[in-house]
């Protein structure tokens, strides 16, 4: 085949080069690269020796480019990935790409708002086909689809401040509220609260689920044991220290995530007290912790699917585009025993 052709790949084979190749027609390249059934099993075959000897990829990004088609690609810009939260958020986002044969571009902006323009600005200019962000600010004009020509924008864990944008969340206010009436079960009025910070809709929502509980028990809310966290397990472990000098100290505290949870269980393990803990997000190892843990647990990995699934419907024409949606992951309380114990 070919004999004319030479058998050294170009630094950049195209698909005219394959079909030259094979001695086929682009368009039957074309054709066997998309799987059509009309292309014989021979002819296949002979495409198929092209692309691997030459050593072809198809450049689905040129090529949505030249077509406006799709180019197979979606964006999910996070808060930061050294909380396991969004690994696993990142991975159900993954695996319902997958389903569709499209790949995910991650970009991490450690909470700079700044940061995360420039990484929006830039998947946007790459051409994804929708993009999932957990927004930094509480500013969200930058990510309105508006702003970004009609790119479909979902929002995860928290709601947008634009209109007609889909969000899916977790039930913060909900699963803050049970967990610490799981503890105003076990005898505990002093709680304390180890919090993410008012500007955050998740913070807010925690602290409102927090205060609820309180309300329902007929207790005040008392805005010393109150404690706005910094995002890392140090900080929190700062501030369940403070707690537990208080002159009064809480017999019980409520981390809003999983990072405050483990500073304070550490506070807790140093200052040998026995303060009873709660925290939102499941812990991993927690069967292996010394005293009990009560968490607020869900899946994660489902905040990524749902997301994922109101993006993949905002690109199906099919679908049609409809009113914005908000979705909400639900929650639920579990505790954990040391292994061995009652």
């Amino acid at each position: 085949m070919g004999g004319s052709v030479s058998t050294v790949p170009s630094a950049s084979p195209t698909m005219r080069d394959v079909a030259a190749f094979a001695e086929v027609s682009p368009m039957t390249v074309s054709r066997t690269l998309r799987g059509d059934p009309r292309v014989s099993p021979e002819m296949r075959q002979r495409v198929l020796a092209a692309v691997e000897t030459l050593r072809y990829r198809r450049n689905d990004l040129a090529r949505g480019l030249r077509t406006g088609r799709s180019s197979g690609l979606l964006g999910l810009v996070v808060t930061g990935l050294g909380n396991p939260f969004y690994s696993e958020m990142a991975l159900g986002v993954e695996a319902l790409a997958a389903e569709r044969d499209m790949r995910v571009v991650l970009g991490d902006t450690a909470g700079d708002v700044d940061r995360e323009r420039q990484l929006v600005d830039d998947l946007a200019s790459r051409r994804v086909d929708g993009i999932i962000v957990v927004p930094a600010g509480n500013d969200h004009r930058h990510l309105d689809p508006a702003a970004l020509h009609g790119l479909p924008v979902v929002f995860a864990t928290r709601p947008p401040s634009v209109p007609d944008v889909d969000c899916v969340v977790v039930d913060d206010f909900g699963g803050s509220r049970a967990a610490t009436a799981s503890l105003l079960a076990e005898g505990h009025e002093r709680i304390g609260f180890l919090g993410l910070g008012r500007s955050l809709w998740t913070g807010t929502e925690r602290l409102r689920g927090y205060c609820a509980a309180l309300e329902e028990a007929g207790l005040a809310v008392d805005d010393a044991l109150l404690r706005s966290v910094a995002s890392t397990s140090g900080a929190a472990e700062d501030a369940a220290r403070a707690l537990l000098q208080l002159p009064d100290p809480p017999t019980a505290m409520f981390a809003a995530n999983n990072r405050n949870t483990v500073g304070a269980y550490r506070a807790i393990a140093r200052a040998g007290t026995g303060t009873a803990l709660a925290g939102f997000d499941d812990v991993p190892l927690a069967d292996l912790f010394a005293s009990p843990l009560t968490v607020v647990a869900y899946d994660v990995g489902e905040v990524g699917r749902r997301a994922a699934q109101l993006l993949l419907d905002r690109l199906d024409p099919a679908a049609g585009s409809g009113h914005a949606r908000m979705l909400t992951v639900p929650t639920s309380v579990k505790t954990y025993r040391p292994l061995g114990g009652s």
